[in-house]
């Protein structure tokens, strides 16, 4: 049986391998779910990233698992309650990358939700998640003790609030964990390998030309059935035959920490009734999100007006704190499909999830969030499953652990075990503990690499929690190629913290060593980086 780690770019057996059952386009959440769901359910199935996995919307979330408040406005119950249970599912697989996280939600005079109508859907809220949740059930807070608590708050009309629990994530590192989970149960994965053209017998989809992007050679690979898990780049790939959808931006942005706060916040924008989210994430605060509608996914950049946008919205809720645009310490945008409808309003336009096939033997999904990306995965591999003719064969997914994951049960007492030993290596007490959620059991290896070279359990930046064994790990076991991979998505140091050159030159060189770099590649790779 295959390991999940390291991971291995396999392009010989893309290119030799005899048909493969599936063709998974997209190297994002939605595509590795789907590989990994396909190849426990015994399809020959081949996963392809043009870019680096995780490195488009999946990584430009709002980094929660969560079922979606805000929908309850909009009365999509159902979909409230299927990411409610999925953040249970999620919870029990991976407990160390989806950690719990209170929100509390403040209510002020005036507000387009009062207090009760708050409270009664935090009830719901609570009933439609279930019982044995990872997180507690809503509380609610008077004017003075929520002031207490967060004294940053807006005091003029402050009526009191609410709390309640949801989960939060690194969503690249979960995305990077499922293509492991694939690769472990038999997935031919590759990242720098792009779709070019998709291949046709007639009018059926029977595989796609592939081009290596490190290689720089094109082939053809054949499959019996393909999907196009692309996102938004997927329309450009799949050309007239495409269906019509919508392409929403939204964007984040990163501040400074909030001083002894560990809450997250949920806020209406005082400019539009928005809704938008507070949260502490790697010792910062991402806050988001806008939306907006954009034509091409090449307009995922974030804008001097979003950024005003949230800055006004936040420093009406915090003014205490205020945050200016000197103080953003990153930012970054996403894109994502929607179904296309004649909504006014983005931000009511359903998130509801759909799998279209737009020819025979090709399958396109629409729509879904990240919380949701694993069971949308298996509405996937369903249909995919018929297309083949292979009768009902139900997904396991949910019965396996991905890679590195501690025992959900006991969770707490290995989080202490596994930052204690990461101590006993000379890891500050901090980034241990970040060391253990990030990589869950996979810890063992980091021990490994600090007796290889002791002075690897340095901090990579004195200002965040990663240390140098985690640049030469991803250099060595996690298909990492580039100064972008390793510091935006195998450790977001670029949305943390400004890197001076410096930095990237030591950084370039110790990754550089592993990947066999000479002195002009890595001088390339921190110009590269430098111009960003």
């Amino acid at each position: 049986m295959p390991h999940a780690y390291p991971l291995v770019r396999d392009v010989p057996a893309l290119q030799n391998s005899a048909p493969f059952d599936l063709l998974v386009i997209g190297g994002g959440i939605y595509g590795a779910w789907t590989a990994y769901d396909a190849a426990l359910r015994g399809l020959k199935v081949a996963l392809v990233e043009k870019s680096d996995w995780g490195s488009g919307t999946s990584s430009a979330s709002s980094k929660l698992i969560h079922g979606g408040l805000r929908y309850l406005e909009h009365f999509e119950f159902q979909l409230v309650r299927h990411a409610l249970a999925e953040r249970r599912v999620l919870t029990d697989i991976a407990p160390h990358l989806v950690r719990p996280l209170r929100f509390m939600v403040p209510v002020w005079k005036g507000a387009r939700v009062g207090m009760f109508q708050m409270s009664a859907g935090l009830t719901l809220y609570d009933f439609l998640a279930g019982r044995d949740q990872p997180v507690a059930r809503h509380k609610s807070y008077s004017k003075s003790k929520l002031l207490r608590l967060h004294p940053y708050l807006r005091e003029a009309g402050l009526k009191g609030g609410l709390s309640y629990g949801d989960c939060q994530e690194d969503d690249a590192r979960m995305t990077l964990a499922v293509v492991a989970a694939a690769q472990q149960a038999g997935v031919v994965v590759a990242n720098r390998v792009a779709a070019t053209r998709l291949l046709k017998d007639g009018d059926r989809i029977v595989g796609a030309t592939l081009h290596d992007l490190l290689g720089d050679t094109s082939f053809d690979l054949r499959a019996a059935a393909v999907v196009a898990a692309a996102g938004p780049w997927a329309q450009a790939l799949i050309g007239r035959e495409a269906p019509k959808v919508k392409l929403v931006k939204g964007v984040h942005l990163v501040m400074p920490a909030i001083p002894g706060c560990s809450d997250a916040f949920l806020f209406t924008a005082p400019q539009d009734g928005r809704v938008y989210f507070v949260i502490p994430w790697y010792g910062r605060t991402l806050l988001g999100t806008t939306e907006s509608e954009v034509s091409d996914p090449k307009q995922a950049v974030v804008t001097g007006a979003e950024v005003a946008y949230l800055l006004e919205a936040a420093r009406a809720a915090l003014p205490q704190l205020g945050w200016t645009e000197q103080q953003v310490q990153g930012r970054f945008a996403g894109v994502r499909t929607l179904q296309a409808d004649e909504e006014d309003s983005l931000s009511a336009v359903t998130r509801e999830f759909v799998v279209l096939q737009p020819s025979p033997g090709l399958v396109l999904p629409i729509g879904g969030k990240y919380t949701t990306s694993r069971v949308d995965a298996i509405e996937i591999v369903d249909a995919v499953m018929r297309t083949l003719g292979r009768g009902r064969h139900p997904s396991t997914t949910h019965d396996h652990p991905l890679p590195g994951a501690p025992p959900a049960r006991g969770f707490d007492a290995w989080l202490v075990n596994a930052s204690t030993r990461l101590r006993q290596h000379g890891v500050d007490a901090a980034a241990a503990i970040q060391l253990a959620l990030r990589h869950g059991q996979r810890v063992e290896r980091i021990a490994e690499l600090l007796v290889e070279q002791p002075a690897w359990s340095a901090r990579v930046v004195a200002q965040a929690e990663f240390i140098d064994a985690e640049i030469v790990l991803a250099a060595r076991e996690e298909m990492c190629f580039s100064l972008d991979d390793l510091l935006r998505r195998r450790m977001p140091l670029t949305l943390l913290t400004p890197l001076a050159k410096a930095d990237l030159q030591q950084i370039a060189t110790l990754f550089g060593e592993q990947l066999k770099w000479t002195a002009d590649q890595r001088q390339l790779a921190v110009d590269e980086m430098r111009s960003r």
